[in-house]
Protein backbone atom coordinates (compact mmCIF):
# COMPACT_ATOMS: atom_id res chain seq x y z
CA UNK A 1 0.00 0.00 0.00
CA UNK A 2 1.46 3.37 -1.02
CA UNK A 3 1.20 6.35 1.26
CA UNK A 4 0.29 9.65 -0.33
CA UNK A 5 2.15 12.77 0.88
CA UNK A 6 -0.25 15.46 2.13
CA UNK A 7 1.47 18.81 1.60
CA UNK A 8 0.66 22.18 0.11
CA UNK A 9 1.09 22.86 -3.55
CA UNK A 10 3.09 25.80 -4.82
CA UNK A 11 -0.07 27.52 -6.01
CA UNK A 12 -1.64 27.29 -2.54
CA UNK A 13 1.47 28.76 -0.90
CA UNK A 14 1.61 31.65 -3.38
CA UNK A 15 -2.08 32.42 -2.78
CA UNK A 16 -1.56 32.56 0.99
CA UNK A 17 1.41 34.92 0.56
CA UNK A 18 -0.62 37.18 -1.75
CA UNK A 19 -3.53 37.30 0.71
CA UNK A 20 -1.20 38.15 3.62
CA UNK A 21 0.43 40.87 1.50
CA UNK A 22 -2.93 42.44 0.63
CA UNK A 23 -4.10 42.36 4.26
CA UNK A 24 -0.87 43.94 5.51
CA UNK A 25 -1.04 46.69 2.88
CA UNK A 26 -4.45 47.76 4.20
CA UNK A 27 -3.89 47.08 7.91
CA UNK A 28 -0.42 48.57 8.41
CA UNK A 29 -1.34 52.23 7.74
CA UNK A 30 -4.26 51.95 10.16
CA UNK A 31 -2.12 50.71 13.02
CA UNK A 32 1.12 52.60 12.38
CA UNK A 33 0.67 56.32 13.04
CA UNK A 34 3.82 57.89 11.68
CA UNK A 35 2.37 61.42 11.71
CA UNK A 36 3.25 61.94 15.37
CA UNK A 37 6.88 61.03 14.78
CA UNK A 38 7.02 63.38 11.81
CA UNK A 39 5.62 66.30 13.85
CA UNK A 40 8.16 65.69 16.63
CA UNK A 41 10.98 65.62 14.05
CA UNK A 42 9.80 68.90 12.52
CA UNK A 43 9.53 70.46 16.00
CA UNK A 44 13.04 69.36 16.99
CA UNK A 45 14.47 70.45 13.64
CA UNK A 46 12.99 73.94 13.92
CA UNK A 47 14.20 74.17 17.53
CA UNK A 48 17.74 73.41 16.37
CA UNK A 49 17.49 75.98 13.58
CA UNK A 50 16.28 78.67 15.98
CA UNK A 51 19.03 77.97 18.52
CA UNK A 52 21.63 78.10 15.73
CA UNK A 53 20.22 81.38 14.38
CA UNK A 54 20.34 82.90 17.86
CA UNK A 55 24.02 82.01 18.18
CA UNK A 56 24.86 83.25 14.68
CA UNK A 57 23.08 86.57 15.10
CA UNK A 58 24.65 87.15 18.50
CA UNK A 59 28.15 86.40 17.17
CA UNK A 60 27.53 88.65 14.14
CA UNK A 61 26.38 91.49 16.40
CA UNK A 62 29.46 91.06 18.59
CA UNK A 63 31.69 91.09 15.53
CA UNK A 64 30.08 94.36 14.41
CA UNK A 65 30.25 95.83 17.94
CA UNK A 66 26.46 96.00 18.38
CA UNK A 67 26.00 93.42 21.14
CA UNK A 68 25.36 95.98 23.90
CA UNK A 69 23.08 98.37 22.03
CA UNK A 70 19.31 98.28 22.37
CA UNK A 71 18.73 98.63 18.63
CA UNK A 72 20.85 97.44 15.74
CA UNK A 73 20.55 95.31 12.63
CA UNK A 74 22.57 92.51 11.14
CA UNK A 75 22.47 91.10 7.63
CA UNK A 76 22.05 87.31 7.47
CA UNK A 77 22.38 86.21 3.85
CA UNK A 78 20.25 89.04 2.55
CA UNK A 79 17.78 89.12 5.44
CA UNK A 80 17.96 92.28 7.53
CA UNK A 81 17.35 91.21 11.14
CA UNK A 82 16.56 93.76 13.86
CA UNK A 83 18.44 93.15 17.10
CA UNK A 84 17.88 93.97 20.75
CA UNK A 85 21.12 93.76 22.74
CA UNK A 86 22.72 91.43 20.21
CA UNK A 87 19.81 89.01 19.77
CA UNK A 88 16.95 89.07 17.25
CA UNK A 89 13.78 90.87 18.28
CA UNK A 90 10.70 88.68 18.70
CA UNK A 91 9.26 90.11 15.49
CA UNK A 92 12.42 89.40 13.44
CA UNK A 93 13.29 85.92 14.72
CA UNK A 94 11.17 84.48 11.90
CA UNK A 95 13.33 86.39 9.39
CA UNK A 96 16.55 85.15 10.98
CA UNK A 97 15.43 81.52 10.73
CA UNK A 98 12.96 81.65 7.84
CA UNK A 99 10.37 79.67 9.74
CA UNK A 100 7.91 78.47 7.16
CA UNK A 101 5.95 75.39 6.37
CA UNK A 102 2.49 73.92 6.54
CA UNK A 103 2.88 72.53 10.04
CA UNK A 104 5.06 75.28 11.60
CA UNK A 105 3.57 78.48 12.97
CA UNK A 106 5.56 81.38 14.46
CA UNK A 107 3.68 84.14 16.28
CA UNK A 108 5.74 87.33 15.79
CA UNK A 109 3.93 89.06 18.67
CA UNK A 110 4.09 86.38 21.37
CA UNK A 111 7.34 84.75 20.21
CA UNK A 112 5.85 81.25 20.14
CA UNK A 113 6.73 78.56 17.62
CA UNK A 114 4.07 75.84 17.31
CA UNK A 115 4.07 72.46 15.59
CA UNK A 116 0.87 70.52 16.32
CA UNK A 117 0.45 70.76 20.09
CA UNK A 118 4.17 71.34 20.80
CA UNK A 119 5.14 74.92 21.65
CA UNK A 120 8.45 76.72 22.23
CA UNK A 121 8.73 80.34 23.37
CA UNK A 122 11.34 82.97 22.52
CA UNK A 123 11.96 85.93 24.78
CA UNK A 124 14.21 88.69 23.45
CA UNK A 125 16.99 90.17 25.55
CA UNK A 126 15.68 92.89 27.87
CA UNK A 127 19.06 94.51 28.53
CA UNK A 128 22.77 94.09 27.84
CA UNK A 129 23.23 91.83 30.89
CA UNK A 130 20.41 89.43 30.09
CA UNK A 131 20.59 87.00 27.18
CA UNK A 132 17.60 86.07 25.09
CA UNK A 133 15.89 82.82 26.08
CA UNK A 134 14.36 80.12 23.95
CA UNK A 135 12.72 77.19 25.68
CA UNK A 136 10.22 74.45 25.01
CA UNK A 137 7.00 75.27 26.87
CA UNK A 138 4.88 72.30 25.72
CA UNK A 139 7.04 69.27 24.96
CA UNK A 140 6.05 66.25 22.88
CA UNK A 141 4.02 63.68 24.83
CA UNK A 142 4.38 59.98 24.02
CA UNK A 143 6.25 60.75 20.80
CA UNK A 144 3.57 63.06 19.41
CA UNK A 145 2.92 66.77 19.10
Amino acid sequence: MMKQNGGFTLVELVMVIVIIGILSAFALPRFADLGGDARVSVFEGVNGSIRTALGITHMASQAEGNANTSTATVDLEGAEVSLAFGYPTVADLGDAVDISGDSVTYDTTAGTMTVGSCVATYTAAADADTAATYEVTTAPVDGDC
